[in-house]
């Protein structure tokens, strides 16, 4: 698999077509989404070395989201090294979406240094949104990552219209998953 041509001043977390349409973990958690959308970047690492970035991520107590801290961290910076006591997370941990608050999303599938799918679950369990990140070498020394974010037909970003959720998710979901991309780039490569 070749990664897209990027400029080097802009590096894009934009999925090839095919990284788009085919079918990842976690896609089964909501079959039929109202939307679904897949970003991804090439990181001059290993999937080895990215993954113990992804399985601490989480606001609190957890290294933070690496992206826009002083929106999703509590203006405290996302951790810049690996922290040994969060690197083995269980099917029900929680990582918690903003400092503070108990609640966030839920482990809900893990396949060590290959994927894991984050949910948001609804009252009755159910997954409201899915969150997926999943790792996929290339060649010896570079990895693929991919996150694909899925939401349930009947989630509403913050309770707006589907008309309004839409086009407000890609674009909130574009800003801040491109400074979270670009932030485990800088992790990964620079350890």
């Amino acid at each position: 698999m070749m990664p897209p041509v990027t400029l080097p001043w802009w590096p894009s977390i934009r999925a090839t077509a095919d990284e788009r349409r085919r079918r990842l973990p976690g896609d089964e958690r909501i079959p039929q989404p109202l939307d679904a959308i897949t970003h991804a970047i090439t990181i001059d690492r290993p999937p080895g070395d990215v993954w113990p970035w992804l399985v601490q991520m989480g606001a609190g107590k957890r290294a933070g989201w690496y992206s826009h801290d002083w929106l999703d961290n509590g203006r405290q910076p996302s951790a810049g090294q690996i922290i040994p006591e969060l690197q083995h997370p269980q099917v029900g941990t929680i990582f918690p979406a903003l400092p503070a608050i108990e609640d966030g999303f839920r482990l809900s599938a893990v396949e060590p240094e290959c994927s894991m799918t984050l949910d948001w679950p609804a009252s009755d369990g159910r997954p409201t949104v899915t969150w997926t990140f999943v790792l996929e070498p290339i060649g010896e020394t570079q990895t693929r990552l991919l996150v694909r974010v899925r939401g349930a037909q009947d989630y509403r970003f913050l309770g707006l219209p589907v008309f309004l959720t839409k086009p407000l998710i890609h674009f909130v979901h574009f800003v801040m998953q491109r400074r979270q991309l670009l932030g485990i780039v800088d992790r990964a490569e620079s350890h």
